[in-house]
Formats: structure tokens, sequence, C-alpha cells
């Protein structure tokens, strides 16, 4: 029961001291000293190299899951002895790992050592909830924290370089990956960018227990056509800047080691050969010192694309900018040729091969290539109690109350309750897509975590009730990546009688429905972002027996639910929680954590909404307020004929078990000129029955602009913790920094004038006071 305690507490406070937090890039690479030695060593080592070494360097071929005795015997390990090969990815392992290493060192030419990637993305073997998940958290120090653990317990394994974070803006819920991402805000996911870079790269990345981050998906991925992955994207710059970009830049701002390259066009020209993204921009306007990867056989399909055959787009893709070739051999195989016909020069060879040193230099891998990976200390560090626990605190605070009618939650620890779904026994789909290193079979259940924690006091029954979906094809499909829904052959209403029964003889239902893990994730795009039929059916079912029903929603995505939010009597969305998925859901559904967690991207109320954000601009014939409140009709204004305009969970949306009450706001001074600073400030009072966390989230509306201005846009937010009864006065600091945006020239500047300051619970819920800011 102490630990029980502990836990609680976890989940209700950082995870750790602010002491430990990086809160600034490395600053060791940024001296001059370090620099030239640096450089020194490099240049040397360049001077050495043949043409085919230098090209081997910016190759990045997939391993295979190839055994220790296979490390030199295989194709790879033979180019590794060739020196043609310049960092592996998907190999796990410290003994895999270290002998390949070993090939590098002992049989190549100039023993240069290999950096080792892997697809670390919400945790190693110790698995957090998906990033949006994550996301809904609104706490920095969890986000770091989150990526701190990975680094330990990937980097004692071998690996040194994740391809995380993965920062795209997205508003199409459609495109599965925003899983995967921050959601749709440029503020929240340039907060949560840095900090994973923080956490990843720590202070020092030759530490040994820090590794490499790779923003990605360089540029603009998320706002693919139609919400199909791969797809094309076109947009102004005006729109690039100010919405799409902030959060790859907070990431390079920060010292992020590696940008990768997105599938998507731009411009007209594939991202992967755009020498404006990968030069102009990132290397001149943000001045990125780093590598720059491909994605998958990004180069490769350019060819696809229309841009030529594999010379030609390995060609374009070097001379934009491009780094190391990920698996397609395009460098490997065609850039010699390429610069006999002088399509390439060796300077750009050479530059290429140059920053990936470097990165080799920072990592310390020159000084000791076997620093990463112990086969005894990852014993210790991987999947340990004090990771999972963490795990287990992140997963509750990510976890969102979309709904608690007449106080259905917390459940009581007493009577009988029914566990329905289909999913209720399934560990392996806990942990959600891009859960490459998790250990799925020892994944906590939903039921498995409810037995544990409640067991003893709570009399649990369970039925299947349903399959994922009607279509066993189509769920085939979604059981991708070994993850089995374990689809049950009786008829669907033999499913739902057991299910009907098992209600029956309970005082509540806990009903567990949605998505399974990757039904998102890369390539899981879908046209209609429902919860199948199939447990709709299950759900009106449920509901004539009368008991109330508690709905734990698994998705990796927002989903329409309207056809369905009026039938449970709560709804708690649980995303995809991790490793520790079942205990976290317990604690929240028990009480033992009071839910905190705020939607960090909207969700609408039907497919027809897509793409609804919260910082939308004003048309010249908007809907006026009272008639969106009221979800009125008006011809020959921007509304929906058979749909109102508003969202079914707004941007910043979450509830608690407890009540907050704000004061009216206030500013310290409605007419700052310059560039002074200005405090908005409001008082928050616990006014309800249980302690709980509440995120005060800001937002400025810039009224006037030289271009339009979106209707509001998040500025700041604070993650607050209060014991009931308790208030607590929060300020916000306002500068003229806050007030900058991207004009028509592509200036980052500010304008003067009025402009709206809210704060409030949600971006639909704000209190507000306007100012007028003038330049002198």
């Amino acid at each position: 029961m102490k630990k029980l305690i502990v836990l609680a507490a976890l989940a209700l406070s950082p995870v750790f001291s602010a002491q430990e937090m990086v809160n600034k890039p490395v600053q060791s690479y940024q001296t001059a000293q370090y620099q030239a030695k640096r450089k020194a060593f490099v240049e040397n080592l360049l001077s050495k190299m043949t043409l085919d070494e230098k090209i081997g360097q910016l190759n990045l071929p997939t391993s295979g899951d190839f055994t220790t005795g296979q490390a030199q015997s295989s194709d790879i390990g033979k180019k590794v002895e060739q020196g043609l090969v310049g960092g592996l990815f998907n190999i796990k392992g410290a003994e895999k790992i270290k002998a390949v290493q070993k090939v590098a060192i002992e049989k190549s030419r100039l023993k240069i050592p290999l950096i080792f990637g892997m697809d670390v993305i919400h945790g190693y073997e110790t698995t957090f909830p998906i990033p949006l998940g994550l996301a809904a958290s609104w706490d920095m120090n969890l986000v770091q924290q989150s990526a701190r653990v990975a680094a330990k317990e990937a980097s004692s394994d071998g690996i040194n370089w994740t391809f995380s974070p993965m920062v795209d803006i997205s508003r199409e819920p459609r495109w599965g990956r925003v899983s995967e991402g921050s959601g749709e805000d440029p503020y929240l996911g340039s907060e949560i960018s840095k900090n994973m870079v923080y956490g990843y790269q720590g202070k020092d990345l030759s530490a040994g227990n820090t590794i490499l981050a790779c923003v990605k998906h360089f540029a603009l991925y998320g706002a693919g056509e139609a919400g199909r992955d791969y797809n094309t994207v076109d947009m102004s710059h005006v729109r690039m800047f100010n919405e799409y970009f902030p959060p790859y830049k907070s990431a390079v701002d920060a010292g992020v080691a590696s940008v990768m390259a997105s599938f998507n066009e731009v411009d007209g020209v594939p991202a992967t050969g755009n020498k404006w993204l990968q030069t102009d921009v990132l290397r001149k306007l943000w001045n990125f010192k780093g590598f720059v990867v491909t994605d998958y056989t990004g180069i490769n399909e350019m060819i696809e694309h229309g841009m030529g055959d594999l010379q030609q787009v390995s060609a374009l893709a070097l001379k934009a900018g491009i780094d190391m070739d990920m698996v397609g051999e395009g460098f490997l195989t065609t850039l010699k040729k390429s610069l006999d016909e002088g399509k390439v020069t060796q300077a750009e060879i050479d530059m290429a091969a140059r920053r990936i040193l470097e990165a080799k230099y920072d990592l310390g891998l020159f000084d000791d290539p076997y620093r990463y990976g112990d086969a005894k200390l990852a014993a210790k560090e991987v999947y340990n109690m004090e990771n999972r626990n963490i795990a287990r605190s992140a997963a509750a605070q990510s976890m969102v109350l979309l709904k608690n009618e007449n106080q259905v939650l917390p459940l009581k620890k007493s009577g009988t309750v029914a566990v329905i779904g289909p999913l209720v026994n399934n560990s392996l789909n806990m942990a959600g897509t891009w859960s490459v290193a998790t250990k799925h079979a020892a994944s906590v259940s939903l039921m498995q975590g409810l037995q544990a924690n409640y067991g003893k006091e709570v009399k649990f029954l369970s039925a299947k009730g349903a399959n994922i979906d009607y279509d066993a094809k189509l769920e085939d499909i979604y059981a991708a990546h070994g993850k089995k829904t374990d689809r049950d052959n009786r008829s669907k209403e033999e499913l739902l009688k057991e299910a009907v029964d098992v209600a029956n003889k309970a005082d509540v239902i806990v009903l567990a429905i949605g998505e399974s893990a990757e039904m998102s994730g890369e390539s899981s795009s879908r046209t209609e972002i429902t919860i199948p039929q199939s447990q709709v059916d299950l759900l009106n079912e449920l509901k004539k027996t009368g008991k109330p029903i508690a709905m734990v929603l698994y998705t990796g995505r927002p989903l329409a639910l309207t056809n369905v939010k009026d039938i449970p009597d709560a709804i708690v969305n649980a995303w995809f929680a991790g490793s520790e998925a079942g205990n976290a859901i317990s604690d929240v559904l028990f009480g033992k954590v009071n839910p905190s967690g705020k939607l960090p991207m909207t969700f609408p109320r039907s497919l027809g909404q897509v793409p609804i954000y919260y910082n939308a601009k004003n048309t010249g014939r908007p809907l006026s307020q009272d008639k969106v409140d009221k979800c009125v009709y008006e011809r020959f204004r921007s509304n929906y004929m058979d749909e109102c305009n508003t969202p079914l969970y707004p941007f910043g949306y979450g509830l608690s078990y407890t009540k907050f009450s704000y004061s009216d706001m206030s500013v310290s001074n409605p007419n700052p000129k310059g560039n002074q600073t200005i405090q908005a400030v409001v008082t928050v009072t616990n006014s309800g029955n249980y302690d709980g966390a509440e995120v005060v989230q800001l937002y400025i509306r810039d009224i006037v602009g030289s271009i339009t201005r979106p209707v509001k846009e998040l500025k700041g937010f604070q993650k607050i913790f209060l014991k009931k009864g308790e208030s607590k006065k929060v300020v916000f600091d306002i500068t003229p920094e806050s007030l900058k945006f991207y004009n028509g020239e592509l200036k980052l500047d500010w304008e003067p004038g009025e402009f709206d300051i809210m704060i409030g619970t949600s971006s639909d819920k704000v209190r507000n006071s306007k100012i007028n800011w003038t330049k002198e």
C-alpha cells in the first residue's frame, strides 16, 4: 500500500526536480576551443579517407535482425569492413551492436566507428504514452523526463541516436501519424520539441547515457492533402513560418544534433531534394550545425515524384543539403559517377561526410567506440521498476476526462464492476504505435491493472463484447506489427449476449472501446474517424441494462464521437498509455490520480468539419458569436447547414474530478509601451471535493494586423496543483516577444495596436481583457 501512495504523489507532481532539468542547449559544443579541436581531428581524418570511404559515411542501411555471429559474414558486415557504412539502425541489444562495432574498429581501414539508431519514439522498453497522449499532460518536466528515461535505457543497450522527436503540426485527424506528434498548436509543440531534445541529449552528448536527437519530419509532413500519408503539401510561406515551422526551429534552437527530411513535397519539390528547406531555411536562416538524414528510402522515392532517375535524385538530395541516405543506397551507388560527370562536387561530398564525423566526435565514439552498450548496465537500466513507475505516472497524467455526469467517476472501491471491450485483456496493444523496442507481452492490460490494484476490494467480471470491427479483413490490417487483436470467431449476437449477462451482474460498467494500436500511426490513414460500428452496437446494448457506464477510450487520434458521447455517463480518453497502461487507467478510474490532461488537438463533431482547429482566422462573413454558441444556421455566413461550427471537444479541454473557479483576470498595465513587460493575472480556486491539477492557459489575439491574424493563439500555460479549497494567483509575463509574428515580408516582428488577452481552462472558456500596446 505504501508504494501505491508514492505513485499517487508522483502522478500529481513533477517526476523530478527543476535542478535536474536541462533548460538550454548543450554549451560545450559552442566554445571556440571545442570546435577548433573537433575541426582539426575531423579534417585530419578526412584527408586520409578515400572517396569511397567518404561516401560510405553517408550510407545508413537497416541492419535486419542478424545475430552477433553474422556481424562479419553478412552483406552489411562486409560493407562495414570496407568502410561503406556510416551507421546502422533497427539493431537491438548491446552484444549485437558491439559485435558490429567491432567489425568497424578492427576490420575497416581507418577504424571509423558506426552510429546506431532506432525509432525510440515514446520510450525504449519502458514505454510512455504515445506522443499525442504525452502532449495532453501539458507537463514539460514530464515530457523531458520521458526522453531522459528513454535515452538512459537505449544508450545502455547500445543505441546512440533516436529518430525523435516528431514535431509535425497537424490539424488533420485522418492522418494516422498525429499519434506520433504533439497536436495542432505551434506554441505547445515548440515547448514539447525543445524539452524532448533536452531529455535525449542532456548536457553532454559524450556522457554515454545520452543520445543524438533527430527532429522530424522537415518539413510540413503533417499537412498532407486529404489526410493521406506521404501526400502532397501546398501552403503559403506565411503559414509555414507562423504555424508549421516553429516546433522545428525550437528543436534547432535547443541544439538538436540531427534533422530528418520529410516525404512530402514543398513548393513543388520533394523535401528530400529541396535546397530552400534543407539549406536556405535550416542552415542559413536558423544556423543549424548538425546533419540531415533522409527518411526511409526518401531519395529513391523522388523518382516516383517525377524528379529523375536514381542518379539524378541522389545528386539533387546531396546538393539540397542531405548528408545521410537511409536505406536507399543512392549515394553509395551513384555519387562517384555524378562526381566524375560534374553533377556534384567533391566539396559537397566532403561537407556531408564532415557532418557525420562531427556527430560521431560529439558522441565521444573516437575516444571510446564501445562507450554505448553494456549488457550488465542494460540489465539494470532497461525496464526497471523506477522507470516503470515514471511511465505509470506519465500515463495517468496524460489521460483526459471528457465527460463525467452524476460523478460516476471515480469508481467506488467496492461492489462488482463489469469490464467489457475488445482489448480489455489485450497487452499487445497497450503501448500504441511506434513502440519498436517495447516488451509488449509484459505491458499491463486494463484487466490486469484493475485486478492487481483493486482485486481484493472489488469483484471484476470480464467480457469481450465485440471485435474491433465487423470486417475481419479490415481487422487483419489493423493488427500490424504483431499487435494481434485476438479476434473472436463467435457471432456478434453471442458476444453481445455474454457482455449483457456480465453487465447485469455488476453495479457499474467499465467499457473500453475505440481503436487498436495500429489503427493510427504511419500508413494508417482513415476516411472515417469514428469508433467502428461493432463497438458502437456494444455500447448501445449495454446502455439498455440501465447500469452506469464509464467509457475508456483507446485512440491515437481525435475521433468524431458525436454518435456515442451521450450514451456513457463518463468518458476517459486514455490514448495508448504505454507499458503501464492498465495500472495507470486503474489509478484514474478509482481516483488515486485525479485526471488533469488537456486536449492538444481538437475533436471534431463530424468528419465534414476537418480540418478544425482553435487558432483559425475569421472570414469576412463570420457567424455571430450568439449563433455560434446556439448552433444556429445563418445564410450568407461562414457556417454549415447541417452541423455546428464548434468542435465536439476544443483544444485545451479537459475535466477533473474537482472543480476549478477562475476570478476575473487583470493586467498590470492596459497601455504598455515599447519593450515593457506586463503581467496578466488570474486567481484559480479548487472549489471542488478533490485535490487536483489544472492547466491554466494564456491566449492572445492581435485585433488588427498587416496580415490577417488568428482569433486567438496560445502564448503560455502553467500547470498548477491545488489542494481542496486552495487558491493560487497565476501570473503570466507578456512582452513584445509574445506578440511577434512573420508578416507578409516574412519578417519576424510585432505591430502596435489593440490586443485581447485571455486566460482560461481551455481555448473556448476564457476570461479576457483588452490592452493597447504602442511602440513608443
